[in-house]
């Protein structure tokens, strides 16, 4: 029952803001996660927990450790919980290569206490899906394949996010003129040649719709003649701004909202070419691609974390909220049976990824592998689900901050190809 600790979190955001907001250097910690109520629970007591396969949750998690152990947190100092995760990750190297399931099991009960997680102002979290496209394409342009999917253009500039670090989906971009920053060009100007010479091209594909959803998707497999594929992963944007194009079409009354998915956007814009290319250019975002050289035909996207993705493992999370590398347990009824039939989704995942429309401590987007029917099953989901972060028991939230909340922006409904 979570009444109570929702009081008591209420009551300890009263006492901060009696005491002037905590600004006093001896205060408590600051939160462990920002505008979010944790409630303690047990893994007995999660739904689905003793029948998950540990060791694929392990595998995936020995990756993120990988890329702890080299690269600093994406804020300075580190949090807590990046910190805290190192010497777990130190220990899982420690294990055999393969441990069995009992001992990888045994492995996160030992090491993490599992906490629910909540907005503020929210009961349940949100869920999406996400997928790798993969189409059919050409290094050269043909009557066939006539449709770009464009490198980095040269003249393009990306802002630094504030505080450092790498740039993100969200940093501003620009192109110089005359000694002043001009906004990049929108996808309409795009398409209509605006890029001339500045970029080259990487793939030439058959769809402008599988160019749109390899833009929304941040990456693309391309199957070129030969049975060669080109692993193509986003290397930059033009800083427009991201408008979902299934919010038009219900906000048009042209599909009805609990008919949405990936699939109805594909069929409307295939039943409506004129229309469905003028629907896609109100998005003015525009994603541009590297040649992934490093992955192979088996591995996943690239996330977020520098690593490849695992089907059905990977979550893409807030990341000025959660850690990559963070284990949370899902517990939710999705759509993925035959059919779209609803099912039991109840997995440990790991933050591996992020997305511009992940917004929120209890809000995740689920990376479901590549290929059409991945793209079928992740078009579908945009449910309500639980979500149980696991903490590293070094850690203790309760003497963590509780900030006073603040107006967050409603998470859009039946908008399963945003990212």
């Amino acid at each position: 029952m979570r009444t109570p600790l929702i009081l008591s979190a209420l009551l300890l955001v009263l006492t901060v803001a009696l005491a002037g907001g905590g600004s006093d250097a001896h205060a408590a910690p600051a939160p462990l996660f920002p505008q979010a109520v944790l409630e303690p629970t047990r893994f007995s007591a999660l739904p689905g927990w003793a029948g998950d396969d540990h060791l694929k949750a392990l595998a995936t998690f020995r990756r993120s450790c990988a890329v702890l152990a080299r690269k600093p947190d994406l804020v300075n100092p580190p949090r807590r919980v990046f910190t805290a995760l190192r010497p777990i990750c130190a220990r899982a190297a420690r294990l055999p290569k393969r441990p069995g399931e009992a001992a990888a099991r045994k492995f996160f009960e030992r090491e993490f206490r599992p906490y629910t997680i909540t907005a503020l102002d929210k009961p349940d979290g949100f869920l999406t899906g996400y997928y790798e496209p993969e189409v059919e394409g050409s290094r050269t342009r043909s009557d066939v394949f006539a449709t770009p999917l464009y490198a980095r253009p040269r003249d393009l500039i990306i802002e630094t996010p504030p505080g450092g670090g790498p740039p993100t989906n969200k940093s501003g971009a620009f192109r110089e003129v005359d000694g002043q920053r001009l906004p990049y060009f929108d996808r309409a100007a795009i398409e209509d040649g605006a890029l001339g010479g500045r970029a080259e091209v990487v793939a030439w594909i058959r769809d402008p719709a599988d160019a749109f959803f390899a833009h929304i998707q941040g990456s693309v497999r391309v199957r070129l003649p030969d049975g060669e594929v080109l692993r193509l992963n986003y290397d930059g944007h033009n800083g427009q701004p991201y408008t979902p194009i299934g919010r038009l079409l219900i906000e048009r009354g042209l599909v009805p909202r609990e008919k949405m998915s990936m699939d109805a956007i594909r069929g409307y814009i295939a039943a409506h070419p004129d229309e469905g290319r003028d629907l896609m250019r109100q998005n003015r975002s525009y994603v541009f691609f590297r040649i992934a050289r490093e992955l192979t035909a088996e591995d996943g996207a690239v996330g977020a974390q520098g690593l490849p993705l695992t089907a059905g493992r990977s979550l893409a999370v807030d990341k000025a909220i959660h850690v990559y590398g963070t284990p949370i347990f899902l517990d939710a009824e999705l759509p993925t049976g035959p059919d779209g039939a609803s099912q039991p989704f109840e997995r440990l995942m790991i933050a591996q990824d992020t997305g511009s429309a992940i917004i929120g401590p209890a809000r995740g987007d689920i990376f479901f592998g590549a290929g059409r029917e991945a793209g079928t099953i992740a078009g579908r989901v945009q449910h309500p689900g639980r979500f149980i972060v696991l903490l590293p028991r070094a850690l203790d939230p309760a003497r963590a901050r509780v900030p006073l909340p603040r107006p967050r922006p409603a998470i859009p409904a039946a908008l399963s190809e945003t990212r």
